[in-house]
């Protein structure tokens, strides 16, 4: 996958997996890490899959409705892209926090929802429940932040709740945080995740 990677100055420090929302690339979240954790790794994924030539993390049938299939063939191809890149880059596979917007957000979710010890922790903007009626895996011992917007178009409220209640369910520790905003990435919310980080 098509990706850069910093070194962090500090081994102790979890890797911050960011990942894009639609049409964004591996550039677009490196700003975050700078404000978010200065002395982690960084690793910034970029999307296979590419809509009207826009990247994204996997295919959907129509906005909000994703192609399942794709869903899980992308979500293992990413856990395995982890898996290959902690070797090569020398990182703590055990310590990632994903950085997820939109789109970023869904796969991150995703990768929970699929895979036990995928992320440690999650900072999920705006994310979407990526598959409903599947039993999810033990996620004792991992945080996720949520940031939701209360007029978002694109992910509903409930959307948010919904997603926040299943990983709760699963054992996780769960931080919601509204922002009476609609579905763009606000420095407000960046802000309130780096305390939740921190």
């Amino acid at each position: 996958m098509k990706h850069v990677f910093q070194k962090g100055n500090d081994s102790s420090r979890p890797t911050l997996l960011l990942l894009h929302g639609t049409g964004g690339n591996e550039h677009d979240l490196l700003p975050l890490a700078e404000i978010i954790d200065k002395d982690a790794n960084v690793l910034s994924v970029r999307g296979n899959v590419l809509e009207n030539g826009m990247p994204r993390f996997f295919k959907r049938l129509a906005e909000g409705v994703f192609d399942e299939e794709d869903l899980i063939f992308r979500t293992t191809e990413l856990n395995n892209f982890l898996d290959e890149a902690a070797e090569k880059y020398e990182f703590d596979r055990t310590n990632i926090t994903a950085v997820g917007y939109s789109n970023g957000a869904n796969i991150a979710a995703s990768l929970m929802f699929h895979y036990e010890n995928a992320l440690k922790t999650a900072i999920l903007h705006h994310p979407m429940v990526p598959r409903r009626g599947i039993k999810l895996p033990n996620l004792a011992e991992k945080r996720v932040f949520i940031a939701a917007g209360t007029n978002d178009p694109i992910c509903p409220p409930q959307e948010s709740e919904e997603l926040n209640k299943l990983l709760a369910n699963a054992g996780a520790e769960v931080e919601l945080h509204w922002e009476n905003r609609g579905h763009q990435l606000t420095m407000n919310e960046v802000n309130a995740a780096t305390a939740w980080y921190k």
